[in-house]
This record gives structure tokens, C-alpha cells and sequence, in this order.
């Protein structure tokens, strides 16, 4: 585990490399998660090196103190863009929030990008009124919610449901229902015809938190973006499908990797 220090405070990564040669890939996890999410697209990396980041108050990281909303996302766009530059990463991965985060940095920073891959997430994210009353006064109830059919998981081994529960468990309430919050606040909808970069927005078939019409919304607006839905997954495709899924996100990096090449 490597860890970058910026705005007083530590944002902690794992970075996986097997000798590819493609350009560096960021990826952020959702609400409530680590960067343990991406244990599966550690493959990828004798293609592209892959790095995972645990966000602000999440995992191996320090905390910070933000607002739900824009001051949030703004501190968790600052431990992406802190990683990123670190380890030259030009290619951000958000899952959900994740993927908002990622939004936020290629609309608002100047980090420079080959591409984005958007995965379970939209440009705007509203949350259920009951799971935000839920996550502020019964955050058992809110976890099972979120891992109830056809949202977290469509049909995953018992073992991930568990350790996807213990995760949100151990991030707890208070950072998992700022996340939330941030996301119900999230709308860059009148923005996402800026992106300028190759996008890939990837979607599990059976997602009832980001549902596939979000991804079509994403795919009709940004000038460069594919579309791509994984079979058997819902929200967490990454896990449930790791082998679909990495296989839209290498046929992607592949296009990416061949453009940067043209270009330089």
C-alpha cells in the first residue's frame, strides 16, 4: 500500500503493475466502500498499471472535515487528482459516487486525461428519500437496503454480500451518509456535453441504484462515449461480473492506449 500526502492529510492507494504498457488507470470507489472493491481489476494490469484509491475517511485514509454536497466532493476530488498525479494516472474509473468524483474532476480540474470510465453511475444521482432517513437513524436497515435484490448485487456469492455489508460497517454511518448526501446533491446534467475525453459508461444489467437509462443519458451527451451493459450484475458489476467487466474496460484502454499513440 503506497499513501500521497496533500491538504493536511494522507489518501492511501494500491497499485497494481505487471509490465503493461497503457495508460495508468484511477479507480474510486462508491458510497460506504474502499478501494478493496477493485481487487478484480487488479488483472488488468499487464495491460495498464492500476491504481485504487480508498476517498477521504474511507479505508487506509484520514478523514476529512466536509459538508455533504460540494464540499465533499470537492476533498474527494482533491485525493483523486492528489494519486493521480503521483502516479500518472490519465484515465479515471468511478464506480457511483466514484464516478461522480471523476465528473467533478474532468469538468473542474486541470488534471489532464485520455479517457474516463464511468461504471454504475449518471450525472445525477438522486438518492431515495427513505434510505437517506434510513442512514441517518437506522443504518442497520440502510445496509440491508443496499444490499437487497438487484442493487449492490443481483445474484453474488454470499461472501461478497457479507464483505461488501462489513465494509460499509466498518467506514460506519456518519462518512457513509455524507457520501449519500453528496451524491442526492449531485447534478452536472446541464455540463456532461463538455467531457472531451474517450468515455466508457458500463452498467450491470439488473442496477436499480443507477439504472441503464442513466448510462444512455451519459452515452447520448458526451461526444465520445460507448455504452456497454454487463450481463448478471447490478450496481457492483466489478465484482459480480469482474471478467465482463474487464473485459469492456480493456477493449476500451486498448482504444484509448491507440489514440494517445496516433496523437503523440
Amino acid at each position: 500500500m503506497n499513501r500521497v500526502t496533500h491538504h493536511g492529510r494522507e489518501t492511501a492507494y494500491r497499485r497494481s503493475d505487471r509490465g503493461g504498457d497503457g495508460p495508468t488507470v484511477c479507480c474510486v470507489h462508491g458510497s460506504g466502500g474502499t478501494k478493496a472493491v477493485w481487487k478484480s481489476q487488479a488483472r488488468l494490469s499487464d495491460r495498464s498499471p492500476i491504481v485504487a484509491l480508498d476517498l477521504s475517511g474511507h479505508g487506509d485514509s484520514d478523514d476529512v472535515d466536509a459538508e455533504p454536497g460540494v464540499e465533499t466532493l470537492e476533498a474527494y476530488a482533491d485525493d483523486v487528482v492528489a494519486v493521480a498525479e503521483a502516479t500518472e494516472a490519465t484515465v479515471l474509473c468511478g464506480n457511483s459516487l466514484g464516478g461522480a468524483v471523476a465528473l467533478w474532476v474532468a469538468l473542474e480540474r486541470d488534471l489532464p486525461l485520455d479517457g474516463l470510465v464511468l461504471a454504475g453511475t449518471g450525472a445525477k444521482l438522486a438518492v431515495l428519500r427513505d434510505l437517506l432517513d434510513w442512514l441517518a437513524r437506522d443504518f442497520e436497515r440502510a445496509v440491508e437496503f443496499l444490499h437487497g435484490e438487484d442493487r449492490l448485487f443481483h445474484d453474488a456469492a454470499a461472501e461478497y454480500v457479507e464483505l461488501s455489508k462489513a465494509t460499509m460497517q466498518e467506514t460506519g454511518r456518519a462518512v457513509t451518509e455524507r457520501d449519500f448526501r453528496t451524491c442526492h446533491r449531485f447534478d452536472v446534467r446541464d455540463r456532461v456535453e463538455e467531457i472531451g475525453v474517450p468515455t466508457l459508461a458500463v452498467v450491470g444489467e439488473h442496477d436499480k441504484l443507477t439504472p441503464p437509462h442513466y448510462h444512455d443519458y451519459l452515452a447520448d451527451r458526451i461526444d465520445d462515449c460507448t455504452r456497454v451493459v454487463v450481463a448478471d450484475a447490478a450496481h457492483l458489476a466489478m465484482i459480480e461480473q469482474p471478467a465482463a467487466f474487464n473485459a469492456a474496460v480493456a477493449e476500451f484502454l486498448d482504444r484509448v492506449g491507440s489514440q494517445r499513440t496516433l496523437e503523440e
